[in-house]
C-alpha cells in the first residue's frame, strides 16, 4: 500500500495543472454519461468549533478508479495558528476493493480539484473575453480559484472583497505577486459585483453576500461556498433571473447548494439547470449571447476526488522513480 505525504502530493500536482484539469473534466463527462457512481455525501457538523467534516466517494468506470475522501474545515483554526482545511483520500482498487494508496493531503487535493471545477465552469459558461474578475471571500479557496482560472481565461484585473480588510489586502498582494495580475480590494461586495464580468464567491456564508440588484446582464457567477443546506451566498432571485443555471450535480445541489434555496422559493425547478458534465459532453459553452447571465452552483462531487486522487498517485509514483 502506497502512503503519500502532503509534501509529495504538492510536488506531484500543481495548483494550476493542465493535465489535472483534463482529468477532472473527463470525470464530469463520465458522470454525465453514466460511467460513474456517486453516492450522496455525508456531513458531520461541529458547530461549537465552527467545524464541518465531509465524506465523499465515487467510482469511475474508465479508467477504473474508486476513492473515499474525508475533508474537514474548521474555520476557527487560523486563530490557533492552524490551517482551516485537513483530511485525506483513500484510493481503492475498483476490481477488489483493496486499498491501494492513502493520500495524506490535509485538504490540498480538495482545494485543487475545487479550483479546477471553477475553471471548468468559466470555460463552459463565462464570457470568452474577461477583463475583470471579482472575488468575494479571501480564504484558501479564493486563491485556488484564481490560480486555476488562468488555465482557461486571462483577465486583466481582479477585484476582491473580504470581511476583514487586512486579510483582503494580504490576498491582493499575494495573488498580484504570484500571478502578475492587477489585484485590488474594494470596501464592499456590491462594488466588486457591479464592476466584474466574472464573479467567484468562496465564502462560508449562511446569508446571501450577493444581492440580485447588483448583478448585470452578460456576467457569469461561480458560487463555490454553499456545500451544505444551511449555507448560502447568492440571493435566490439571481438564479431565477439567470438565463442559464449550471450545477456540478443537480440532485446534490438541490439539497446542498444555491439551487436548494431557489427551489424552496419556487424560482426554478429541477428541470431548469444543466449539469456541467453535459456541457462537457457537448463540447460547447452554454452561453449563446453576450448579454446572458449565467450562474454555476458548485457543491463538490466525488468524481472530482476520484480523478484527482488517481492522477496524484500516478504523478507521485513517476516523481519517486525519477528522484
Amino acid at each position: 500500500m502506497l502512503v503519500l505525504s502532503e509534501d509529495e502530493l504538492r510536488r506531484a500536482v500543481a495548483a494550476a495543472d493542465a493535465e489535472a484539469l483534463k482529468r477532472v473534466e473527463d470525470a464530469f463527462a463520465a458522470l454525465a454519461s453514466g460511467n460513474a457512481r456517486v453516492p450522496p455525501p455525508m456531513a458531520l457538523d461541529v458547530p461549537e468549533r465552527q467545524g464541518e467534516v465531509h465524506i465523499k466517494s465515487a467510482h469511475l468506470a474508465d479508467p477504473p478508479s474508486m476513492v473515499v475522501k474525508i475533508a474537514a474545515g474548521f474555520y476557527r483554526n487560523p486563530d490557533l495558528g492552524l490551517p482551516t482545511s485537513s483530511g485525506l483520500m483513500i484510493l481503492m482498487s475498483a476490481e477488489t476493493g483493496a486499498v491501494q494508496a492513502v493520500l495524506l493531503d490535509n485538504g490540498y487535493l480538495t482545494e485543487v480539484r475545487t479550483g479546477l471545477a471553477g475553471a471548468l465552469a468559466a470555460k463552459y459558461a463565462a464570457p470568452r473575453q474577461i477583463e475583470t474578475v471579482g472575488v468575494i471571500g479571501v480564504g484558501s479557496q479564493a486563491r485556488y480559484q484564481l490560480r486555476a482560472l488562468q488555465l482557461v481565461r486571462k483577465p486583466q484585473r481582479v477585484l476582491v472583497y473580504g470581511r476583514r480588510p487586512d486579510a483582503a489586502q494580504a490576498y491582493a498582494r499575494e495573488m498580484s505577486e504570484e500571478l502578475g495580475l492587477d489585484v485590488s480590494t474594494r470596501p464592499n461586495a456590491e462594488l466588486v459585483v457591479r464592476e466584474c464580468q466574472l464573479l467567484i464567491t468562496t465564502t462560508t456564508a449562511r446569508r446571501p453576500v450577493v444581492n440580485e440588484e447588483w448583478v448585470h446582464d452578460g456576467m457569469h457567477i461561480t458560487a463555490v461556498g454553499s456545500d451544505g443546506p444551511e449555507k448560502q451566498e447568492l440571493e435566490p432571485a439571481i438564479l431565477g433571473r439567470a438565463d442559464h443555471v449550471i450545477c456540478d450535480l443537480v440532485s446534490q445541489a438541490a439539497r446542498l447548494g444555491e439551487l436548494h434555496r431557489a427551489l424552496e422559493g419556487g424560482l426554478v425547478t429541477t428541470e431548469d439547470p444543466v449539469e456541467l458534465g453535459q456541457l462537457i459532453l457537448l463540447g460547447k459553452s452554454v452561453r449563446t449571447k453576450d448579454d446572458e447571465l449565467t450562474v454555476c452552483d458548485l457543491t463538490g462531487v466525488g468524481v472530482q476526488d476520484a480523478a484527482i486522487a488517481a492522477y496524484a498517485v500516478e504523478r507521485a509514483i513517476a516523481t519517486r522513480q525519477t528522484t
